[in-house]
């Protein structure tokens, strides 16, 4: 029997597999959810980073793709789950909110299609502020803009990492949890994704175009990814309120498992990532393999030399 971990639940990589586990996530917490919006909301973010939703571009950047979308999706499913598993009720609408803010968190990064300059990650500082407007526009275009999604940028907001919660109006205790754990499923989903150490080169490039400062090189922000983890599990206790924990009742719940295969993907993650650092700094990229990426950098820089 192979080990558990959480890229062998299901094939993570498959969008239509992912939307499946959120409907069976939510069905075993609401068994009368009507998935009627959220279904329309997922198919036309599966357009939109593809290039098909009218009007704007396929989605131009490596880190903030279609697949990190999905995996904050399924996150955020799983500690809405967690949290009624431990007692804590969820009402239809609050649980369709959150999940279509999931969806929503990264559409500041997709261009327009009259915007051919560079790629989205130039949107990187503004990103969530971009991606408020989209999410409004989108409600109205579609007539999804009803009392249920009222709160939204609240929500939203919740996934910069610049912001400060504390200083975010909630209108309600309830808004405020959707949106640390929205917070927290983003750090989440991003984290323990399997090729997360190998997609931290991608970041390193949207970050350079992106006007964001502190990070030489690759390797500088490799080196970084230390501070950033501790800084994350800071994050996760005081600002998010430790909604993280809520995973550990979803895997008990829907798979049996007294675990949080999210940390431990995580901290599998950092901990080879020490081993690169201080056994094979100078050859990093020989030891980050998976997903094909350092291959697909090597061939973009041969055919764009310096």
């Amino acid at each position: 029997m192979k080990e558990v971990q959480l890229s062998l639940l299901l094939n993570m990589n498959n969008p239509q597999s992912v939307f499946d586990e959120v409907k069976a996530t939510v069905g075993m917490m609401l068994p009368a959810f009507e998935f009627v919006t959220l279904t329309q909301v997922f198919h036309d973010i599966v357009r939109l980073f593809s290039g098909q939703y009218p009007g704007y571009r396929p989605c131009t950047t490596e880190y903030h793709d279609l697949k990190h979308t999905t995996d904050t999706f399924l996150a955020m499913a799983r500690l809405l789950h967690g949290v009624a598993v431990a007692g804590e009720p969820l009402t239809v609408p609050q649980v369709n909110l959150g999940l279509v803010c999931a969806l929503m968190h990264d559409t500041g990064y997709i261009q327009t299609l009259d915007d051919s300059v560079g790629t989205g990650a130039k949107y990187t500082r503004v990103d969530t502020h971009r991606s408020i407007t989209f999410m409004e526009t989108y409600l109205t275009d579609t007539g999804l803009s009803g009392a249920q999604f009222t709160h939204f940028s609240e929500i939203l907001m919740c996934t910069g990492l610049n912001t400060t919660l504390n200083e975010i109006s909630f209108p309600s205790p309830q808004v405020a949890l959707l949106g640390k754990m929205l917070g927290t499923a983003d750090l989440l989903g991003q984290m323990a994704d399997r090729t997360y150490l190998e997609k931290l080169l991608f970041l390193y490039y949207e970050f350079r175009e992106g006007g964001v400062l502190g990070y030489d090189t690759e390797l500088d922000l490799l080196k970084k990814t230390m501070g950033f983890y501790a800084m994350t599990k800071q994050r996760f206790a005081h600002e998010l309120d430790g909604v993280n924990t809520y995973m550990r009742h979803h895997f008990r719940a829907r798979w049996d498992l007294n675990r949080d295969l999210y940390m431990e993907a995580i901290e599998h993650h950092i901990g080879y990532l020490r081993f690169i650092l201080e056994n094979h700094e100078k050859h990093y990229r020989e030891y980050l393999k998976r997903g094909g990426i350092v291959r697909r950098l090597t061939r973009r820089r041969e055919r764009t030399p310096c």
